[in-house]
């Protein structure tokens, strides 16, 4: 194969992933509640998927990991999450987006907290401490914010990831054209 042939077939993967990334991204922005459910399913799916084949792998495939009770539990336990959801999609998408944002608000409001703990305590080694105490005081307002409205910030954070897959579209599209010209990837 020469060397133009591959570099056109990898433009067109890296068209190809542009595109989906475009597309994924403009789904996120435009239906946010519905691209939170279907991450959420999905999910759901891929531990049911993944807590079968892992069994099926404990039984017949021999994957001896030493730990055999706790895979076999962990296994049991991702299946059975997976159905949960499954069955009721709808409470399975709220309990899974309340945990995961109440997460990031706990670690939001620690890592604030530390970060202006650590800037009282060294201000006399970083002479200026107001960088880190902003710092800080952004990251306990966020986790603060994200404590208030879990199911608003879910929102907010799919359609900021939506508008990041967008530009990061936008990057793979550039790669894609540089590719299939045979121009130099670097530089």
């Amino acid at each position: 194969m020469a060397a133009g042939d591959l570099g056109r077939r990898w433009g067109a993967i890296m068209g190809l992933r542009g595109l989906l990334m475009l597309l994924a991204g403009l789904y996120a922005v435009i239906w946010p509640g519905s691209a939170l459910f279907f991450l959420v399913t999905f999910g759901a799916a891929l531990l049911v998927v993944d807590g079968v084949l892992g069994l099926w792998a404990l039984t017949f495939g021999g994957a001896k990991t030493g730990n055999f009770w706790f895979d076999v539990i962990r296994n049991i336990l991702a299946i059975i999450t997976g159905v949960l959801i499954l069955i009721s999609p709808i409470l399975g998408t709220l309990v899974t987006v309340w945990f995961f944002v109440y997460l990031l608000a706990i670690q939001a409001i620690v890592v604030g907290a530390m970060e202006i703990v650590f800037a009282i305590r060294q201000r006399a080694v970083l002479g200026k401490i107001w960088p880190l105490v902003l710092s800080g005081v952004t990251y306990l307002l966020f986790g603060i914010a994200l404590l208030f409205a879990p199911l608003m910030s879910a929102i907010f954070l799919v359609i900021f990831a939506g508008v990041l897959m967008i530009f990061f579209s936008f990057g793979l599209f550039t790669l894609a054209w540089r590719l299939w010209n045979g121009q130099p990837v670097m530089g």
